[in-house]
């Protein structure tokens, strides 16, 4: 299975500095240039992030998707522990996730692109469970004007996350990650699947439902180029 890379050149701490739980509080301590950082969340073990450093604040990247580079055809214990590269395409990892979401109030932020250029960003309150409760997730969509809607859903609240050798979605037939190839907060097999084969072209035809998709123009599905899903906490989100 792959695992997350790990990155050599971590950042140089001065001797009076602590690890930030997230990278919101390495903003607060100052730091304004985007990048991988060590990080460590409340009873957690440090890890490193990838920071995307903006005049608002800072947001953790938990996953990025933008050549398909990286497959993401991976099981449970893949998705739990994490996999790809900081530099390029990963996923951070479910007990990451998991850390960092515990320690209060968090949005995520979902920005999709597809090939021609079109673009669309959704905003949710977020948190993610533990192991324990298969690592369910909780979604409330953002209600601001102009924000787009469901172009992640998945359905109910709380839904457990799904591989082809976890299945844990509602579908009763199906197994929705392995038809769909990749782990995802599967219902009955949503309406996104940003977590798929990344869509070739020039390349055979991809099955259209194996490949990584969701809402981009409002009420329609279709392949995307670049996903990236980042989080911070609500406070610095407003």
């Amino acid at each position: 299975m792959d695992r997350m890379e790990e990155v050599l050149t971590e950042p140089a701490l001065d001797s009076n500095d602590r690890l930030a739980r997230d990278c919101q509080d390495l903003f607060a301590q100052g730091h304004r240039v985007s990048g991988i950082y060590t990080i460590q969340p409340e009873n957690s073990k440090p890890f490193n992030v990838l920071c995307e450093m903006t005049p608002g604040g800072g947001w953790t990247i938990i996953q990025k998707r933008q050549d398909g580079s990286q497959n993401f055809n991976q099981l449970w214990e893949s998705y739990r522990k994490g996999f790809g590269n900081l530099n390029g395409e990963f996923w951070l990892g479910l007990d990451h996730i998991h850390s960092l979401s515990k320690q209060g109030e968090y949005v995520l932020q979902v920005e999709l692109s597809n090939e021609v250029g079109q673009r669309q960003t959704a905003r949710y309150r977020f948190q993610v469970d533990g192991e324990e409760r298969m690592f369910a997730l909780h979604l409330q969509q953002d209600t601001s004007p102009g924000v787009q809607k469901r172009i992640v859903s998945t359905g109910a609240s709380g839904l457990p996350f799904s591989t082809a050798d976890r299945d844990n979605d509602l579908a009763a037939e199906i197994n929705c990650a392995e038809k769909l190839s990749g782990g995802w907060w599967f219902s009955s097999c949503g309406e996104s699947n940003l977590n798929g084969k990344y869509p070739r072209r020039h390349r055979g035809q991809q099955p259209r439902r194996q490949a990584m998709f969701g809402t981009i123009t409002q009420g329609h599905r279709g392949p995307l180029s670049t996903t990236l899903l980042k989080i911070a906490p609500v406070s610095m989100a407003q």
